[in-house]
């Protein structure tokens, strides 16, 4: 079983769903598959069938959620003294060298990648393009939508 790197962050939110999804989810979806079962023939109610649907969903993430954590690698870098240099979980300030865009990323696990947060997969292009490298350094990144230049502005481990 490989370890998957995560944020102290991305950990805290994984249990907090499952907490959600074990003590509200859970109990009322129960409570919806009694409701419809007294409706009476399972066969054609819909209901039902969505509330068993729902579920299998729910289960299912559970079980995922489970796995991640006791997969989980918690990388804290507020304990990390490393300098100016790029690692899972800092989060760095860029420019954009074509457009002079300034911008932030944080690296951090699959899990807890979301674009619109500005939080990025260490394994996709940007982010391995960025791991390892050092404040000031200028960045060529081959991405899905072109080839990008950047300058490292600032990297912080927050």
């Amino acid at each position: 079983m490989d370890k998957e790197p995560i944020t102290l962050n991305g950990l805290n939110k994984l249990k907090e769903e499952l907490v959600f999804l074990k003590e509200k989810k859970r109990p009322e979806i129960v409570a919806a598959i009694a409701e419809a079962r007294s409706h009476g023939d399972l066969k054609e109610n819909a209901e039902y069938h969505a509330a068993k649907e729902e579920q299998s969903h729910i289960e299912g993430r559970i079980t995922e959620i489970n796995d991640i954590i006791a997969r989980a690698n918690v990388i804290d870098v507020t304990k990390l003294n490393n300098e100016g240099k790029v690692i899972f979980g800092s989060t760095v300030y860029l420019e954009d060298l074509d457009t002079g865009e300034k911008i932030n990323y944080k690296i951090v696990g699959r899990d807890e990648a979301d674009l619109k947060q500005k939080l990025i997969f260490f394994q996709s292009p940007i982010g391995k393009g960025l791991i390892g490298k050092n404040k000031s350094d200028l960045v060529e990144i081959n991405t899905p939508s072109g080839v990008k230049n950047f300058e490292i502005k600032d990297v912080k481990y927050i």
